[in-house]
């Protein structure tokens, strides 16, 4: 019975103990692995350990091969060149030092795949843990390669060990965004961001096309996470933060160059963006683009594609391709003549009641802002909100009369809106064409604003008020939209009843005081006048 009570005793013991326990064993192994190559055998128990589905003892045996590895590393105790075969070393007539040199590096090989394979794990702090250990050993592979280069451009760079961390942090089944942002630390490192743009284009290209462009929902918001993370410095003389410094010829690899790292990020994008995507997508990529993407690529007008396509997925990714566009019109000199005719087609009744009304029209105010645009154009505008304005609600068209005023502010000639002149033999029938697409082609100048005297006998006071003021010469001074821009309906009925009460109309100038006091002698004057 006895061994039974020890049995008992063993068992009962806490994780904590036992993974402390744990802890100092592999501590230990580490030490005899590194004191002498007789305990080289003990690197199996590491690795075995690493295998384990107790979360703390996986976290236990990554730290020690990362201690193990590195230091191997360091003292240049791992095979170098081509790695033959196992069964062929250990046949070969070869030394003692190159066997176990050869032995040391397939458990390193061991390792990293172990690693690798635990960046899918189902605990983060594993993740974190294996994410950490190889991105350690990719900068002692850096520093003391392990294999021989052929081609000058990556230098001693570990780019295969990059490409596997990629591919592994950009899976198809799994949302790797809270790794990725722990991933962004190596990001700020220049060679490191280089080759992960390099390993991200690699990447995508082959999982795409193996799947004929299909969208792959989970696989594409891991890229475009990865991506987002990724922001080129303005300045050659910023790139100064390495990961690995080359001793010979530093200053002609590509990773120091900045022409090179915007140009890598322009196919990386490019690449991304060539394939169908998701149309939640969409939005997240127009929202940083004219910030995080053009400003990093060398050539920012061949995003015009993908802004074109953009376009054509409607609502607001519409109207935030056309921001992307606006940006490349002004800033790159790209010639893109539809672009007013398709912001016009973009004035439908469904734009006063979504979410991204007060973005579209802040944005519209900005494409509209410019003086020198053609007269009938900023018409066909000013009529086409105008004819939406009489089925607009209340809180649309307190935005939207103010805006059709400043557009007549900028371009005076479309007062003739205003004061048409008219004749009894004029046809009563409005020649405007609300359902011309081309704005040239609207008849919008032979018109007027008939609509904004319509709305002057609106419901809502305000509404009325505001509509009133066409009756009076404008402004010159805009009036500024930007207090009203995001104004809803429960804010305009709490501005109605907080409104103070009219004060008591008085009836006469002087308040009586005396009308029944001395009554009688009011009568008795009248008696002796009489």
């Amino acid at each position: 019975m006895a061994p039974a009570k020890k049995r008992n005793v063993i068992a009962a013991k806490t994780p904590e103990q036992s993974g402390k326990r744990a802890k100092i064993d592999l501590n230990t192994k580490v030490e005899n692995v590194l004191e002498s190559r007789k305990n080289a055998n003990d690197v199996f128990d590491i690795l075995e350990i690493l295998e384990s589905r107790k979360e703390k003892d996986v976290v236990n045996a990554v730290n020690a091969c990362s201690k193990l590895f590195s230091t191997l590393l360091e003292k240049k105790e791992l095979f170098l060149g081509k790695l033959p075969k196992e069964e062929e070393a250990l046949s070969g007539g070869l030394s003692a030092e190159e066997k176990y040199r050869m032995f040391m590096r397939h458990r390193y090989n061991s390792c990293v795949e172990m690693l690798l394979e635990h960046l899918n794990h189902e605990l983060h702090c594993v993740k974190e843990s294996a994410l950490c250990c190889l991105m350690k050993f990719a900068a002692g592979e850096g520093e003391h390669p392990l294999e021989d280069l052929d081609w000058n451009e990556h230098f001693s760079f570990p780019r295969e060990l990059i490409q596997a961390v990629v591919d592994r942090l950009l899976s198809k089944t799994t949302d790797n965004s809270l790794l990725i942002s722990r991933f962004q630390e190596f990001l700020e490192m220049e060679d490191v961001r280089y080759y992960v743009m390099s390993s991200i284009r690699e990447n995508v290209g082959k999982v795409m096309d193996k799947n004929k462009g299909a969208l792959l929902p989970v696989y594409q918001n891991n890229v475009f996470t990865l991506m987002s993370n990724i922001s080129v410095p303005s300045e050659e003389s910023e790139l100064t933060n390495f990961m690995i410094k080359q001793e010979d010829k530093h200053e002609d690899w590509k990773a120091t160059k900045l022409n090179e790292h915007k140009r890598t990020f322009e196919r990386m994008w490019l690449g991304f963006l060539k394939y169908k995507l998701p149309s939640n997508m969409y939005k997240k990529i127009l929202v940083i683009l004219h910030d995080s993407i053009l400003p990093n690529m060398s050539k920012p007008t061949l995003m015009i594609d993908f802004l074109t396509a953009a376009y054509e997925v409607g609502g607001a990714i519409s109207l935030l391709a056309l921001n992307g566009l606006f940006v490349l019109i002004h800033q790159h000199n790209l010639d893109y003549p539809d672009f007013y005719k398709k912001l016009y087609n973009l004035l439908e009744p469904s734009v006063f009641h979504v979410k991204y009304r007060a973005r579209f029209f802040h944005l519209a105010n900005l494409f509209l802002s410019s003086s020198h645009l053609p007269v009938y154009l900023v018409a066909a505008f000013a009529k086409r909100l105008a004819r939406l304005a009489l089925t607009a609600p209340p809180t649309a068209l307190l935005l939207v009369l103010p805006f059709i005023y400043n557009l007549i502010r900028r371009h005076p000639s479309c007062r003739i809106l205003v004061h048409k002149p008219s004749t009894e033999d004029e046809s009563v029938e409005d020649p405007y064409l609300m359902d011309e697409e081309d704005p040239a082609q609207c008849r919008a100048l032979e018109s007027s604003l008939w609509e904004i005297k319509t709305l002057q006998k609106h419901y809502h006071p305000d509404v009325a008020k505001a509509a009133v003021s066409i009756n009076t010469p404008l402004s010159k001074q805009e009036q500024d939209i930007s207090e009203v821009l995001d104004i809803t309906t429960y804010e305009l009925m709490e501005k109605d009843l907080k409104k103070s009460r009219t004060k008591i109309v008085p009836l006469e100038f002087e308040i009586a005081t005396q009308l029944l006091n001395g009554r009688g002698d009011v009568l008795g004057q009248h008696f002796c006048l009489e």
